[in-house]
């Protein structure tokens, strides 16, 4: 039959009652072509019901009644049971079929009708025509939809998973070969060409979002397998071509370097070696997601080599045809496949996903074979060339197309084909690029199945080998944020396959013998001696393979990552041999270095491969020193050497056992080389620096300490030497934690004493304090701090810094020096008559009160310097009340008599006091009457009452207050409402 129809019955719920659907299904050889059901689902794939009536007709075949088609019925009837058929069919669904009915009727009754020219009619039962095209039901409206709806939520709420799982959908139809696959990806992308982000982008110049981004490569992918499908019809191909190319002329279509012309198109053309790079890269082709797909429709699979490659497992040369050169075959007889590596990579693809996995298989080893022949041919030719490419030290020769990071991601297909046939499972499920399954796969050694492979060999030591190659392949580091973004994210996805592989005899010894090529092959290995200037790094690849080497050839795994650990890019001198603009050849480049964007990503994977080597070498003297040297010459940022210095500091001194000395002392040489290279530039990590040093000395020992104490000046500027080295050596937490005896204590001490005095005479203004407070304990130490203060009082200190130490002095017992340098500040003050809030006021006020203490002559030397210096009226009014309270001398000098009187104001020192503080007074009257406004008179008052408080202290102030009220209100007596005031109170 070609049409089946039946009910089923969904059981109720706790929550729903029990329901039944009418399900039709039309089908056609072996495919189901068409499906309605009651239910209204709204899915790309079918519901339960549409499922469970085909299995009920796939497991009870005897159980489904099998009818004629409805047209064979009808023609066994007579004219009065056809008539009664109709009514009775009309009847029964009279609301739905009756208008249909009555429009027919009315046409076949109308003798020119368009229904009258055809013969026959149709029957649906009847199943179709052998010509008809044949698809499995596909309903392309809920594809459209469901895109459009996930690409609406811009990759959040797991849309981005489900555009995924779309994608994988495609691929599982194109394994089993369905028609569907190309149709269901056709829909999937008019609505990715349609997504209105697409035009925004573009007109903002930003690029796509991360997430988009991978799903447009993914859509570019999967349009390359399907051309490249081995079986497809020339007209399917033709048709296919017609819309690739009508989507990349679009100027929305994203580029397949990831960007929107802001940012120079990436160099994917497979350039070879010898043509010259002149073409400046804005000349290059636009290059859209789809263009790979577009070249690919012209690519063929007739080839008559090719054909036998993938047909026959025993496809080899006759035995006497081996001797010379030959492009088919290696001198083992195997078959060669010589096509650019990437193309060739995507037919093993498109093999694989077109559901013929022995084929892609028989591919992927040729392909491998070629690879080798090439390594081994270009292992010669750098024997030919090593010692002028070592005398020059550098290489122009490099891939200008990466195998990773590209496009067609040509390593990890042929890795996946060979680990597919490998893998220990009932079925060998296809990967989904975004797979959730937390289980490692497991794999088992398969021999290869060719018969002329080298015994030994299975398909899992070759994806390994050729995971290796690939990673290790010298290339030039492509243009733009993603291109370079798309480098370190694939190499990071192989890496991760990589470590699923459990390690046994076999891919030990394959892994130690392509280190070792990848080691000796010059300038075509990213591993070799001499590499391109703009070569991608290989610190990632060098940590998975160090660590892979390590329990079994440590000094192989030496070699390699210390060889990885260079960064050429960054070294200013390399002369730039730039690929693509020859004119600046061997220019030292001014700007340092060409736009790498994922540079600070690169760095700290240097940095990781780095700390990775200092952990393996812990406690062994000898490779550390390499690691340190390798350290020291390749890496250039100081944040980074200081990260690697605490990483060895933590791995040197575990909570739960000894220190390790060996791996202490390279944390404390890559902290002393942090401080030599941020000494004279800014870093605001610096202060963290500076403690971290002194506490990783502290945990070497005592020598340490010494060390970094005699050498400041190349480590420390002179305030952190003192405020944080020598006072942190000093503090009694250092002592306690190495516990000292007293020579040890005495000579850091001595340092300490040594240091501080240097850097006192280097810097006074921020180091005199710290210089005399480490000096205390030693007298001539203390006594020539305090020189070097005095020496510079004059010149290079301001006062603030002065009144600091001065009341220092005071503090630790030394009146008279206190009294001294406080006067050598009061000479560099100066505070203007509106300056009654000044900071330093206080520092005055204790100066004044020190004086006082000490006796009339120092009173009477200080109070010429605070007349000269203080302008401000009430400041002066403050001081001079103190002075009157108490008698002078009371801090009781030894050898001084003190005769206990209070001083009068009428007689010096006092009087010149009072005189100052009265003028004060008086031009501070005057300056605040000139700009006065109605809502400050009040607070005036109170300053006049101030003001005459003061003139009353002197024997006639009465008399000169009088004079003063009078000589306001003669010149200020425009300000009628002031002058009522001023009469009010003062008369």
């Amino acid at each position: 039959g070609f049409h089946l129809s039946g009910t089923v019955t969904e059981p109720a719920t706790a929550t729903e009652p029990e329901m039944t659907y009418k399900v039709a299904i039309s089908f056609d050889r072996c495919k189901i072509t068409s499906v309605t059901c009651g239910c209204g689902n709204k899915d790309i794939f079918y519901c339960a019901h549409v499922v469970a009536l085909s299995l009920y007709r796939i497991r009870k075949p005897d159980q489904v009644k099998l009818r004629l088609p409805i047209s064979e019925t009808l023609f066994q009837m007579n004219r009065d049971q056809l008539q009664k058929f109709v009514q009775y069919l009309i009847t029964a669904h009279h609301t739905e079929v009756l208008p249909t009915a009555q429009k027919l009727a009315d046409e076949i009754l109308s003798s020119n009708s368009e229904i009258n020219q055809v013969h026959g009619a149709p029957d649906p039962t009847a199943g179709a025509s052998i010509d008809d095209e044949n698809c499995w039901h596909l309903d392309e409206e809920q594809v459209r939809e469901q895109v459009k709806l996930f690409l609406s939520q811009g990759g959040y709420y797991g849309s981005g998973k489900q555009l995924n799982s779309m994608f994988a959908k495609v691929r599982e139809m194109l394994r089993m070969r369905d028609s569907n696959g190309a149709r269901m990806l056709t829909l999937i992308t008019e609505q990715f060409m349609a997504d209105p982000r697409l035009s925004l982008w573009r007109q903002q110049g930003t690029g796509i979002t991360e997430k988009c981004r991978q799903l447009w490569d993914e859509l570019g992918a999967l349009w390359v397998c399907v051309v490249l499908n081995p079986h497809c019809k020339l007209e399917e191909k033709s048709c296919w071509l017609r819309q690739l190319r009508k989507w990349g002329e679009m100027d929305v279509c994203p580029l397949e370097d990831g960007n929107y012309g802001n940012e120079l198109p990436n160099i994917t053309n497979a350039l070879t070696q010898s043509s010259g790079h002149s073409q400046d890269s804005l000349a290059r082709p636009r290059r859209t997601v789809f263009t790979r797909a577009i070249e690919g429709c012209d690519l063929h699979w007739q080839d008559s080599h090719l054909q036998r490659i993938i047909s026959s497992d025993f496809y080899m040369s006759p035995s006497y045809q081996r001797e010379g050169e030959s492009l088919l075959f290696n001198s083992q007889g195997q078959p060669l496949w010589l096509e650019h590596v990437p193309t060739a990579c995507a037919r093993v693809d498109a093999l694989r996903s077109h559901g013929y996995p022995r084929e892609a298989l028989r591919l992927t080893v040729a392909i491998i074979n070629t690879l080798r022949l090439q390594q081994q041919r270009q292992l010669e030719i750098y024997k030919h060339q090593k010692k002028e490419l070592l005398q020059r030290g550098a290489t122009t020769i490099t891939n200008l197309e990466g195998w990773v990071g590209h496009p067609l991601n040509p390593i990890g297909c042929l890795f996946l084909t060979l680990t597919e046939a490998c893998r220990l499972e009932e079925e060998n499920c296809l990967e989904i690029s975004d797979a959730g399954d937390s289980k490692p796969p497991v794999y088992q050694h398969v021999p290869i199945a060719t018969g002329s492979q080298d015994s030994g060999e299975s398909y899992l030591s070759l994806a390994l080998e050729v995971a290796l190659m690939g990673m290790g392949q010298q290339r030039v580091m492509p243009e733009g944020l993603y291109a370079q973004d798309k480098v370190c994210r694939n190499e990071e996805q192989i890496i991760a396959r990589l470590q699923d592989l459990e390690l046994d005899p076999v891919l030990v010894q394959t892994l130690r013998k392509q280190c070792i090529l990848l080691l000796e092959g010059g300038p075509f290995s990213g591993l070799g001696e001499v590499i391109h200037r703009e070569s991608v790094p290989m610190h990632t690849f060098a940590k998975y393979l160090f660590s892979a080497l390590l329990p079994h050839d440590a000094d192989l795994a030496y070699k390699l990552a210390l060889r990885a650990m260079r960064l050429p890019v960054l070294e200013t001198t390399a002369p730039s041999g730039d690929v693509t603009h020859p004119h600046h050849q061997f220019s030292v480049v001014p700007s340092r270095y060409p736009r790498w964007f994922t540079l600070g990503h690169l760095e700290s994977q240097q940095c990781e491969l780095a700390s990775t080597m200092l952990t393996a070498a812990k406690g062994d003297m000898l490779r550390l020193r390499t690691v340190l040297e390798a350290i020291q010459k390749n890496i250039h940022s100081s944040s980074l050497i200081f990260k690697l210095a605490q990483d060895a500091f933590k791995i040197a001194t575990p909570a739960d056992s000894n220190s390790d000395t060996t791996l202490l002392n390279v944390a404390l040489e890559l902290g002393l080389q942090v401080m030599r290279m941020t000494l004279s530039t800014l870093n605001w990590r610096r202060r963290e620096m500076v403690r971290w040093l002194v506490t990783c000395a502290t945990e070497v020992g005592v020598r340490a300490l010494v060390s970094i104490l005699q050498s400041w000046y190349s480590l420390f500027t002179p305030t952190e030497a003192t405020s944080i080295v020598a006072a942190t050596v000093m503090s009694h937490n250092t002592i306690l934690r190495l516990s000292l005896d007293y020579p040890q204590r005495e000579e850091l001490a001595s340092c300490a004493r040594t240091l501080a005095l240097q850097c006192a005479m280097k810097d006074p203004q921020n180091c005199a304090l710290s210089a005399l407070t480490l000096c205390e304990k030693d007298h001539i130490a203390f006594e020539t701090a305090y020189q070097i203060v005095i020496d510079a009082a004059s010149t290079g200190m301001t006062y603030t810094q002065l009144f600091t130490i001065a009341r220092y002095m005071e503090h630790r017992g030394y009146p008279l020096r206190a009294f001294k340098l406080a006067s050598l500040a009061m000479t560099h003050l100066n505070l203007a008559y509106n300056q009654d809030t000044h900071p330093a006021i206080n520092d005055v006020l204790w100066a004044c009160a020190l004086s006082h203490s000490l006796g009339k002559n120092e009173l009477a030397a200080i109070i010429p310097l605070v007349v000269k210096s203080v302008h401000c009226a009430t400041v002066l009014s403050d001081i001079l009340r103190r002075c009157t309270m108490t008698a002078p001398g009371l801090a009781g000098i030894p050898g001084r008599r003190n005769s206990g009187k209070l001083m009068s104001t009428d007689k010096a020192p006092l009087r010149q006091l009072l005189d100052a503080t009265i003028s004060a007074y008086i031009n501070t009257t005057h300056s605040r009457l000139t700009h006065i406004s109605p809502r400050h008179y009040g607070e005036f008052i109170e300053f006049l009452s101030k003001a005459r408080e003061t003139f009353l202290l002197a024997q006639d102030g009465h008399i000169q207050f009088a004079q003063f009220i009078d000589n306001l209100k003669q010149i200020y007596k425009g300000k009628k409402k002031l002058m009522l005031l001023v009469r009010e109170r003062f008369g």
